[in-house]
């Protein structure tokens, strides 16, 4: 059993940590948001149809207008805007200000009505990880075409991670599925509906040559669809049910790490100085919010 736990939790860190890095690949020849609908909707139809023939109950139409409302707020805003952004920045800068979620995670629910209010610590993490983030995008690194960090991109990413966390909030009320999988399955299929319509809103399709794509693009793409949201969601829903909260929740500071690494070693992305030393300091600050919020849960099990 330790075995497998510790096989998931590797498979996990390494695959939605090297996403980032496939999303650049798939943005240099795929319009940023076709590509996220063709993987969602792929995604989300094999989850969709592996669940039903397992056995889950079909869903009520109240079940889909919450999933097409969470879908639509998490893969739209949460990875549609990322996929767009990385069309100027780097894949593993990008990571890293995705990985302030656990920030805007903290600040919704302190928002929410019986929401549980901030302690010291989580207060403490949400200023070392801005201050990290205010480190890593400098005022010299915000400005100029030429630069990595494109400021119009760092908005898109900031935006991102806001929406992830106000949408997975949302869905703690939201009158979905008991089976977490199907429900997931729900919103890829939704999400990747509204994607679509974005995609068309935005003329994506205008000027667009299936035999343009790039086999690295293609690549990118089946590598999303198979690893990223068929393999790496299995072993995150596996996770959930077989393995302490607090251990599966340290994806959310491995995957940055990780993505900034896969950057620098297959696609030429700069890792200087200062970049190492901000993910440090945005890294930790995950780690101490992460801690911040399971202390309460120690002290009821007491």
């Amino acid at each position: 059993m330790k075995t497998k736990l510790w096989s998931a939790l590797i498979a996990l860190y390494v695959i939605w940590g090297s996403t980032y890095l496939a999303i650049r690949f798939c943005v240099e020849t795929l319009p940023p948001f076709l590509h996220a609908a063709i993987r969602f909707l792929i995604s989300g139809a094999l989850i969709y149809g592996w669940r039903r023939a397992a056995g889950d109950a079909k869903p009520t139409a109240a079940h889909w207008k919450s999933a097409a409302i969470v879908g639509t707020i998490l893969l739209v805003g949460g990875n549609g805007l990322v996929a767009m952004a990385e069309k100027q920045i780097e894949s593993g800068i990008a990571a890293l200000i995705v990985s302030t979620s656990p920030f805007w995670f903290v600040l919704f629910e302190s928002l929410r009505a019986g929401g549980t209010k901030p302690n010291w610590q989580s207060i403490l993490g949400l200023i070392i990880g801005f201050g990290g983030v205010s480190l890593l995008l400098g005022p010299q690194h915000s400005g100029g075409a030429s630069h990595p960090f494109h400021l119009p991109s760092v908005l898109l990413l900031m935006i991102a991670p806001m929406l992830w966390a106000a949408g997975s909030i949302y869905a703690k009320g939201a009158s979905l599925p008991k089976s977490t999988i199907l429900s997931t399955a729900m919103q890829m299929l939704t999400g990747g509906l509204s994607l679509l319509v974005v995609s068309l809103v935005l003329g994506e399709f205008s000027g667009f040559q299936v035999s343009e794509v790039s086999a690295r693009s293609w690549g990118g793409l089946l590598y999303l669809i198979t690893f990223g949201s068929l393999i790496g969601f299995v072993s995150y829903g596996w996770l959930l049910h077989n393995a302490p909260i607090s251990l599966v929740s340290t994806y959310a500071y491995v995957n940055p790490v990780i993505a900034v690494f896969l950057g620098w070693m297959l696609a030429e992305e700069k890792l200087n100085a200062r970049i190492a030393f901000a993910s440090c300091i945005i890294v930790g600050s995950v780690i101490l919010i992460n801690y911040a919020r399971q202390i309460p849960v120690r002290k009821k099990a007491r």
